[in-house]
């Protein structure tokens, strides 16, 4: 089995690299900082890793990625930043570049890779979103925007997947806040509790079977209360909870 992963180097994308290799995955790990892919490979260094130094932002770069890694049976959509502030006061560059990161490499590698697995009848995509995907986001309004992208878009796949009766398979993992280096790049501290990007990673590979991977009971049931809140009130948690992080 082999498996590529996108923004491998750190957090969730490194980690999802460390449980694949210890399940018997060949890996080709993607990311703009080559040093830490390297140091990665070294440490998966009893498993084959492939690693590509490349920014995926770039849409031509996801084309030449596929072009030249077809033969892949689990997509890892991963690579993606965030940002934090009012939306009149955010960076335009940085907004632009984390849409090309966030929602159009992740379009073009699940296009791609889901023409070539439809064609074996076989493989499974992940797509990493967000439980930011599921409510409005004021104060990382272009962030959770990204991330609802993701989730709508798999639940409009996956059912064109289900009425096909292909036995290509997609997911969505949706954690809450992990602690990794997105809060450092999105200029923001969580004041809840983050959850461990080793623990998540694993979770997410053990629960593949699922469409919706919620990793952690709080998170869960904030999945639930989502669901039946207002979009109105839901902005007014979601501002209460981010402007803390300013």
């Amino acid at each position: 089995m082999r498996a590529l992963i996108t923004g491998a180097s750190s957090g969730i994308g490194r980690d999802l690299a460390r449980v694949l290799a210890r399940k018997g995955y060949e890996l080709v790990l993607v990311a703009r900082d080559e040093e830490k892919l390297k140091e990665l490979k070294e440490e998966l260094k009893n498993t084959e890793v492939k690693i590509i130094s490349m920014d995926l932002s770039i849409a031509q770069n996801c084309q030449k990625l596929y072009s030249e890694n077809k033969n892949i049976d689990l997509l890892v959509n991963n690579a993606g930043f965030g940002d934090c502030g009012y939306f009149s006061q955010t960076s335009l560059e940085k907004e632009l570049k984390m849409i090309d990161t966030n929602i159009v490499a992740y379009h073009i590698l699940m296009k791609l890779y889901l023409i070539e697995m439809k064609k074996r009848n076989k493989g499974h995509i992940l797509n990493v979103a967000s439980i930011a995907g599921f409510m409005p986001g004021p104060l990382m309004a272009t962030y959770y925007a990204t991330k609802a992208y993701i989730v709508r878009i798999s639940e409009g796949v996956r059912e064109e997947l289900k009425k096909e009766k292909s036995k290509v398979k997609i997911s969505i993992l949706c954690p809450g806040p992990v602690n990794t280096n997105f809060n450092k790049v999105a200029n923001v501290k969580f004041s809840i509790r983050e959850a461990s990007s080793y623990k998540v990673s694993k979770y997410a590979i053990e629960h593949l079977n699922k469409f919706y991977i919620v990793p952690g009971i709080d998170i869960k049931i904030a999945k639930f209360g989502i669901r039946l809140l207002p979009s109105s009130l839901m902005s007014k948690i979601t501002y209460a909870i981010q402007k803390r992080k300013l």
